[in-house]
């Protein structure tokens, strides 16, 4: 499938038009002044609010990433692989390469994935970041029987810099979201069992050692896999990486069955935990 060149705002962000979506992602860490000054200047996002022990960053005002002062242990195999930042368009994925590149901002990856365009990297504690744009929902490629196709192609990084508007860089722009978050579990079936069965949401694609799971059709909300995790058991009390992500619901009805879901999870109506210990929180 061919790289997609219109720069323009999609007329609406597939990530939340579903009835759940990820909200913000909250991770404990070693060393909050530094962190807090990495995804403020190199990432791009602004503080939208700060003291001894936590920071708050985000977009338009939008809450997306929460970092917490107190990480006691080394984080352990399973948890983080990376949180998605999306963009609302190409021509701001264009705009963020370019001040990466400008910002001597080392990526670890570019990707076409055929639904999405995405470039990874990670922060000074190895916490995984996706940021990413996506395409329209109905140019997402489908195989035989309608079931969607996403792929790891290479990314025309050339192509995406061309898009980029030439402006000095402002910053993450308002419309940028948490669209999706992927997990280092210990085992695939089980976290179907977790977010399939008792969370209800849809298995979207397979991949080797991969699940991508999603409400409302998009390519996917939650990602779990098993590369470097299997056979991984639960996460350890104040461990670095990852502490909690929200899941937000589109309108009451959804919230309702959701806060249902989850207490019937083993949790309560506005929290529960999953087998590797990963905090899953329904924002209030």
């Amino acid at each position: 499938m061919s790289v997609a060149t219109d720069t323009q705002a999609q007329p609406r962000n597939e990530a939340l038009d579903a009835p759940v979506h990820i909200g913000a992602v909250s991770l404990r860490v070693r060393d909050l002044a530094g962190l807090t000054a990495f995804y403020r200047d190199a990432i791009g996002l602004s503080v939208i609010g700060q003291d001894a022990d936590h920071a708050v960053l985000g977009a338009g005002g939008e809450p997306l990433v929460k970092l917490e002062a107190g990480a006691q242990h080394p984080s352990s195999a399973a948890g983080l692989f990376h949180m998605a930042i999306l963009l609302p368009s190409r021509r701001d994925l264009g705009n963020w390469l370019r001040h990466a590149a400008e910002a001597r901002i080392g990526l670890e990856g570019a990707s076409n994935h055929l639904v999405s365009e995405a470039l990874y990297l990670s922060d000074p504690e190895g916490n995984g970041i996706e940021v990413y744009r996506d395409r329209s929902r109905p140019e997402w490629p489908r195989l035989d029987g309608g079931r969607l196709k996403m792929a790891t192609e290479r990314l025309d990084l050339d192509a995406l810099l061309g898009d980029a508007d030439g402006r000095a860089y402002a910053g993450m722009p308002e419309g940028t979201i948490m669209g999706h978050i992927h997990l280092r579990v210990g085992d695939l079936a089980q976290a179907e069992g977790f977010y399939r069965d008792a969370l209800g949401f849809e298995v979207m694609v397979h991949y080797p050692g991969a699940s991508f799971m999603a409400t409302g059709g998009y390519h996917h909300h939650i990602a779990t896999n098993t590369w470097h995790s299997r056979g991984a058991g639960p996460r350890r009390d104040n461990e670095a990486g990852l502490s909690s992500f929200e899941l937000v619901a589109r309108d009451d009805e959804a919230r309702a069955a959701l806060s249902r879901r989850m207490a019937a999870s083993g949790g309560d109506a506005a929290s529960t935990v999953d087998p590797w210990g990963n905090r899953i929180t329904l924002r209030g």
